[in-house]
């Protein structure tokens, strides 16, 4: 297949253009490196199946010949991103997910919307379902993420309603992994550097509110399932292991044989107390869940901190 990957020089983006490599199709990644980064895409420098066009999507897409298969994955997603570039995050979530659809409808190829587990807000069902409407702050400060993603949905499918566009929306819950950036601002990499630098671990309330980790081999895996079906979505993607922040942290301390401290901070804005998917129906439809241990997967995400911090 020929498949674009808008937003492939990111963390998640990267490792998904990596697999369809492997499976032997040529891909076209379009990103404007706000946050993705040229050095996740380096090895692929010389493979002749690639083709990285420098592009802001939310003011053009290029008119690609010949896809077969689009995911959108074009968006700042970690908080300090999304609230830097908060205009810019509603554009991408806005234009830049009106233009992909446009490409896709031009192509006939199917569309796969990156939406997030922030749908839901700070949930007051648990777990979360897909049927569930969420419980957003539309004018808060993370309201530029949220309310950019649930545009992006209610945009892909009215694509769908009105063009028959062939659409599957992924609804990606915390995911970890090689590649994620230092200073991001996620749960994972915070404590990860913190704990090898021997910094205070920054909790941020008491600790006690849950988030559910999975690795990012795993949701790669589910986003090519989505890919390659027929199901419109939406779809949970994530790991039902749901941990406490602070039991995260106690465990990351271990495994990197760490003394850092740890050190409580006031508890942001809107953030949520709990987050933990129910994947029934990525299990039923796609035949999908994860499969890596959380502490192998973290296993691995140190040693990528390890190498980054040393050299």
């Amino acid at each position: 297949m020929k498949v674009v990957v808008a937003g492939g020089a990111g963390f998640l983006g990267s490792h998904l253009v990596d697999a369809h490599l492997d499976k032997g199709d040529s891909v076209v990644i379009l990103d404007n490196f706000c946050t993705g980064s040229p050095s996740n895409i380096k090895h692929l420098a010389e493979n002749d199946r690639v083709e990285a066009i420098e592009v802001d999507v939310s003011e053009h897409v290029p008119d690609l010949k010949e896809v077969d298969l689009v995911y959108n994955l074009a968006s700042p997603a970690s908080p300090p991103a999304y609230l830097a570039l908060a205009l810019e995050t509603m554009a991408v979530g806005s234009e830049g997910t009106r233009r992909l659809l446009e490409l896709s409808e031009r192509s006939h190829a199917r569309f796969v919307m990156a939406s997030t587990s922030e749908i839901y807000g700070d949930p007051s069902e648990h777990p979360q379902r897909e049927s569930y409407r969420g419980n957003v702050d539309a004018t808060g400060p993370r309201s530029v993420y949220d309310e950019a993603k649930r545009f992006s949905e209610a945009m892909t499918f009215a694509f769908h309603r009105t063009f028959g566009t062939n659409i599957g929306v992924a609804r990606i819950f915390n995911t970890y992994g090689p590649r994620l950036a230092p200073g991001d601002g996620r749960v994972v990499s915070n404590f990860i550097v913190q704990a090898l630098k021997g910094d205070p671990l920054t909790i941020y309330g008491d600790g006690s509110q849950t988030r559910s980790l999975c690795f990012v081999a795993d949701l790669v895996r589910g986003l090519m399932a989505l890919g390659e079906s027929s199901i419109t979505g939406p779809v949970n993607l994530g790991n039902p292991d749901e941990r406490s922040v602070g039991e995260i942290a106690s465990l990351i301390l271990s495994l990197t044989n760490s003394n850092s401290s740890v050190e409580y901070l006031p508890l942001p804005t809107d953030d949520p107390t709990r987050r933990c998917p129910d994947i029934a129906v990525a299990k039923r439809e796609l035949g999908w869940e994860p499969r890596t241990m959380t502490e192998d997967g973290l296993r691995v995400t140190i040693e990528h901190f390890r190498s980054l911090l040393a050299s």
